[in-house]
């Protein structure tokens, strides 16, 4: 399966959000990319980075736009999951949403919520286990990469790709972020076994990576912090090799699957 992250530099206009959406669908479909990943909030804009809260969204604009990007997903035969915020009733959730080709789609709400997400967000109840094609996906949003336990559960549902969708960034040059929390990655992947694909804003400053990493943990494909890209890769797992076979064995034990 061709996999893809679209990384750009989202803001608090959702038409223009959109367009980069739909710049990006439109650069992977001709590069015959069957997923596509794009950042946290993608839609909408973060808050208050991009807007003053998430009460300042036009939500009947983004439901127009959520209609739009679900024709584009139908009528060039991908799958896309992109972050949005969603209203329901009265409250608000930062979410991530997969639109498949065949009309359906599946939603991912935020449960780690700290600072800015809990003044804005309710923490949601969602697994994030989702199905692509022969594939099972799992798909968490930036904070959640902090937490093992997330993670864990994933692994549970023996995953074959996990998704993390990112709005982090910085008002000034931090490479040590950026470099612990790609360490984060690298360790959710190892702990799990499992590919992470990850996909983050581009901006002056980006603190977190869009890139693949395998499930020792190794960079398979990184693209250039700060600048609007496409990432593309042939995802096609290889067997594991003889530390991914130890860690595996083991963390069956600990998980309960051998008992």
């Amino acid at each position: 399966m061709r996999i893809g992250a679209y990384q750009f530099e989202i803001t608090g206009d959702e038409e223009h959000n959109y367009e980069c959406i739909r710049k990006g669908i439109e650069k992977a479909t001709a590069s015959d990319v069957r997923l596509l990943v794009f950042p946290e909030c993608a839609v909408t804009g973060y808050p208050p980075h991009c807007i003053k809260s998430s009460s300042d969204v036009n939500f009947p604009v983004v439901n127009i736009i959520h209609d739009r990007i679900q024709a584009l997903a139908e009528e060039n035969d991908i799958f896309l999951v992109i972050g949005t915020i969603l209203e329901e009733g009265e409250n608000h959730y930062n979410a991530a949403i997969l639109f498949s080709p065949d009309g359906q789609h599946v939603i991912y709400r935020k449960r780690a919520l700290w600072g800015w997400d809990r003044e804005n967000f309710f923490v949601g109840e969602d697994s994030g286990v989702v199905k692509i094609d022969s594939y099972k996906v799992g798909i968490r949003i930036c904070f959640e990469v902090r937490f093992p336990e997330f993670f864990r559960e994933l692994y549970k549902e023996q995953t074959d790709l996990n998704l993390i969708l990112f709005f982090d960034k910085s008002d000034r040059e931090d490479f040590e972020r950026y470099n612990l929390i790609k360490g984060h990655i690298q360790t959710r992947a190892v702990e799990n076994v499992c590919h992470i694909l990850t996909c983050n804003t581009s901006a002056v400053y980006q603190t977190a990576p869009t890139g693949l990493y395998d499930r020792s943990g190794r960079t398979m494909i990184e693209l250039e912090r700060d600048k609007e890209g496409l990432l593309i890769y042939d995802f096609d797992p290889t067997p594991m090799d003889f530390g991914e076979l130890g860690r595996k064995e083991i963390s069956d034990f600990l998980s309960g699957f051998n008992v």
